[in-house]
C-alpha cells in the first residue's frame, strides 16, 4: 500500500489539473456558486482549471453578463458548456456568455484520461 502524501502546489509538489463538472444551475442554492468559486481559488493557486457545465449547469452561462462566469474567466479558468445540454435548453452560441465554448462529452473523456487530471462532479 502506497502511503506517500498527496503533493500540492503549496508543499512544492507542483500544480495539478482540475476538471470540475457542474450540473446544477445558479438557483440550486449557494453550493452551486460555491463550487464555481472553488474553481476560481484553484486557478488563483496556479492550477490548471477547466469547468464543464452540464445539465442545468449550462443555464449558468446564459447571457452576456453573468457574474460567476465573469469571475471564472477573469481567473483564467477554461469554461466549457455541454453542447447536448445547451441544445436541450435551446441555448445556442448567441445566447451564451462570450467566455464559454461548446464542447461534447468526448472533451470530458479526454480530460479525465489525462495523467495529472483530477475530476470533481457537483
Amino acid at each position: 500500500m502506497d502511503t506517500q502524501p498527496v503533493r500540492t502546489a503549496d508543499d512544492g509538489g507542483g500544480t495539478a489539473s482540475y476538471f470540475l463538472i457542474e450540473s446544477k444551475g445558479n438557483w440550486a442554492g449557494p453550493n452551486a456558486g460555491t463550487f464555481l468559486m472553488d474553481a476560481v481559488a484553484l486557478a488563483g493557486a496556479g492550477h490548471r482549471v477547466r469547468v464543464y457545465l452540464v445539465e442545468d449547469g449550462v443555464l449558468s452561462a446564459a447571457g452576456t453578463d453573468v457574474p460567476e462566469i465573469e469571475r471564472l474567466a477573469g481567473a483564467g479558468v477554461e469554461i466549457l458548456v455541454d453542447d447536448f445540454s445547451a441544445a436541450q435548453r435551446a441555448l445556442g452560441v448567441s445566447r451564451l456568455s462570450p467566455h464559454v465554448r461548446l464542447a461534447g462529452i468526448e472533451t470530458v473523456a479526454a480530460a479525465l484520461a489525462e495523467d495529472d487530471c483530477r475530476g470533481v462532479w457537483h
